[in-house]
């Protein structure tokens, strides 16, 4: 009987965890390290955590014990696990790639250089700007911290009087800013020679059309591509409501999107790993535009295309970052589309009531094919995501189906199982 091949998992998404789960990873042994992030008191060893002291001790622990290391966290697990293949000589994205494709700035330096005409004009500043000039583009602009994750602190400012009520913080929230970013800063400078640190702001042209996703690997420099996915707004906002697979968007443009891809990730010297871009083409100039580069597995989206293609990206992803061929074999399964679909609230309001235990075990037992997530909130870490990012997410469900119509009406029974309704933006 072959060997079970372990692998590190540093720092676990739920996706991965609800992954591997489902069965079927049994020639697979998983390791995780890291905390969670969005659970007290896990989340209190954020305040302590230091980077380059975890990168050795995974090094000293794992070294000769682990056929490959992985992260698919956004966060400083991508990075970490990055650093600790490097220095274990395991297969993995080079620590100096994550690095500038995570830091946006220096990754849309780099789009520039490879495809200029898909850049938007941008400019860095500090949080503690003082004066329009400071900021270096004119207004109306959007707005992102260079190190940041869903969407934390993105925002479309009028005018710089609303830029700086954006980036009015409490003396918690300033702390908890710089400790998100103090990992990205302390591991930054052993990879890159970059003079801006993560607690720096960019700003863009704001953009407009339909947005997708890009998703795919590279290995040995050739870049595969798994699938396209359509991102989705709640109206007259920012906000995902939900990411459809297949995409839409018309084959030419799926086509160029892909061209597009793969001269980026050229550029960036992108010779090994997974990768997520997104991107804008607007229809009315036909132009493509890219958002980012996130240098790992979009675990949320990895299950859409299982659904649909018959396709195991996460499968797939164990077998890059253990030196074997991924196997992108595609089966019929019966299954037309899949999508992830988010639930909303833009009132800062809690939920009037949450799902009880049995109802949840109820709609998974009608839906065993379904991932249910469910991100319940009160109190400061509900203000936080309000501020934040505008609204907050209260539960996300990925599911297929044969037809669009009877996608929607299977989440419409889960969303009643859970007693959810659909939100929709004020």
């Amino acid at each position: 009987m072959a060997r079970k091949k372990r692998v590190l998992v540093v720092f676990p998404k739920e996706w991965d965890r609800e992954e591997f789960a489902r069965g079927g990873y049994a020639d697979y042994e998983f390791v995780y390290e890291g905390f969670d992030l969005f659970r007290f008191p896990s989340n209190a060893r954020l305040m302590s955590f230091d980077a380059r002291g975890f990168v050795d001790r995974l090094v000293a622990r794992w070294r000769g014990r682990v056929d490959g290391v992985f992260s698919n966290n956004e966060y400083f697990g991508a990075l970490i696990a990055a650093a600790v293949a490097e220095r274990l000589g395991l297969p993995g994205t080079p620590p100096a790639v994550v690095t500038t494709a995570q830091h946006k700035y220096y990754s849309r330096l780099a789009q520039q250089r490879a495809a200029p005409e898909a850049v938007p004009a941008f400019s860095v500043f500090p949080f503690d700007v003082c004066h329009p000039a400071g900021v270096g583009l004119p207004f109306p602009l959007y707005v992102k911290p260079v190190r940041a994750t869903f969407s934390v602190l993105a925002r479309r400012v009028e005018d710089f009087a609303a830029l700086q009520r954006h980036l009015r913080f409490s003396w918690f929230e300033e702390l908890v800013i710089r400790r998100l970013v103090k990992p990205f800063n302390d591991l930054m400078p052993l990879y890159t020679d970059f003079r801006i640190d993560a607690h720096h702001l960019i700003a863009e042209t704001p953009l407009a059309g339909r947005q997708a996703n890009v998703d795919g690997y590279v290995r040995d420099g050739e870049v595969r591509f798994i699938g396209l996915s359509d991102a989705l707004m709640f109206p007259g906002t920012d906000q995902f409501e939900r990411f459809v697979y297949p995409s839409s968007l018309p084959p030419p443009v799926q086509e160029r999107m892909r061209e597009l891809a793969a001269r980026v990730l050229a550029g960036m010297g992108y010779h090994h790993g997974f990768f997520n871009l997104e991107m804008f083409w607007d229809p009315a100039t036909d132009r493509l535009t890219l958002i980012e580069l996130n240098p790992r597995l979009a675990s949320q989206l990895a299950g859409l295309y299982r659904r649909v293609d018959g396709i195991d990206p996460h499968r797939m992803l164990l077998e890059l970052c253990t030196g074997a061929v991924p196997d992108a074999r595609r089966v019929a399964t019966g299954c037309g589309v899949a999508a992830s679909l988010v639930s909303r609230r833009f009132d800062g309001r809690p939920l009037e009531r949450e799902p009880r235990a049995e109802e949840l075990a109820s709609a998974r037992r009608l839906h065993p094919d379904a991932a249910i997530m469910l991100y319940l909130k009160r109190g400061g870490a509900l203000a936080r995501e309000m501020k934040w990012l505008g609204s907050y997410r209260y539960a996300v469900v990925n599911l297929g189906a044969a037809s669009e119509e009877k996608l929607a009406s299977r989440y419409a029974e889960i969303l009643r199982l859970l007693q959810f309704s659909p939100e929709r933006a004020l």
